[in-house]
């Protein structure tokens, strides 16, 4: 089966829109969908309906911390995202906000899991910045692969039997097969505000036959996204990092 995988969405319309015209048009048979469905973007309520439907059609879903944010106010974050999720707040009806409060904080399914944020303690939310996050997060777990998303950058780890460890950035549109005898840890890059320096929205595409994963690189109107944010009011800065992927 081919999975399409994508985090991060950020209430950005047109990148998750383009992203799932993408994946549909390249043979995706079923939705991952790893959380941070809110936060920073304009379209809350559109992305929330949307991956509901998604749902309801057999995606799988688990929660982000900017999803978390909505029903839990103590948690912090930045001013900037702090202002987009309390604004977010005002725009979202009960159930989508039931929704987002309902999702696990992992699944797991055949020999993947599913994560936001690292597996050894997903409720704190810690990124993974390099080979030592990676690695506690694959200890944590007996799963295969694991995919995660929240620091908005791609990148591939990998663990051997006797815990060596190896690291790179994947190349888009560059399958990689993700061998048995290793575990391995796929960080999925943003939807919708990618910050590796490319404003291409990302996302993955994984075969559950040959174990290869690919990352896929979408353009998308980002003109558009950036004056959605700025019409609402909505600090100009997450508008104008669209355009510069940071």
């Amino acid at each position: 089966m081919r999975l399409a995988i994508f985090a991060d969405i950020h209430a950005n319309r047109q990148a998750f829109s383009a992203c799932l015209d993408w994946a549909w048009a390249h043979g995706a048979e079923r939705i991952v969908l790893l959380g941070d469905y809110v936060g920073y973007g304009a379209d809350p309520e559109w992305s929330v309906d949307t991956v509901m439907d998604l749902v309801g059609a057999g995606a799988l879903a688990v929660r982000g911390n900017h999803d978390n944010a909505i029903g839990t106010a103590g948690d912090t974050m930045n001013a900037e995202a702090q202002a987009a999720i309390e604004w977010t707040r005002g725009r979202l009806g009960t159930a989508q906000r039931r929704f987002l409060a309902d999702l696990p904080l992992m699944l797991k399914e055949d020999d993947r899991l599913y994560v936001h944020a690292e597996a050894s303690n997903p409720s704190r939310w810690r990124y993974v910045q390099g080979g030592a996050d990676a690695s506690r997060s694959m200890i944590a777990t007996t799963a295969h692969v694991t995919f995660c998303g929240h620091i908005h950058q791609p990148a591939l780890y990998s663990m051997s039997s006797v815990a060596k460890m190896t690291s790179f950035v994947p190349t888009a549109g560059v399958p990689v097969q993700l061998l048995k005898g290793r575990q391995w840890l796929a960080v999925l890059g943003s939807v919708g505000q990618p910050r590796d320096g490319n404003p291409a929205a990302c996302f993955a595409l994984f075969d559950t036959s040959s174990c290869e994963i690919t990352y896929c690189r979408v353009p998308y109107d980002v003109e558009t996204a950036a004056k959605r944010i700025r019409d609402n009011g909505l600090p100009v800065w997450l508008a104008d990092r669209l355009a510069i992927g940071r």
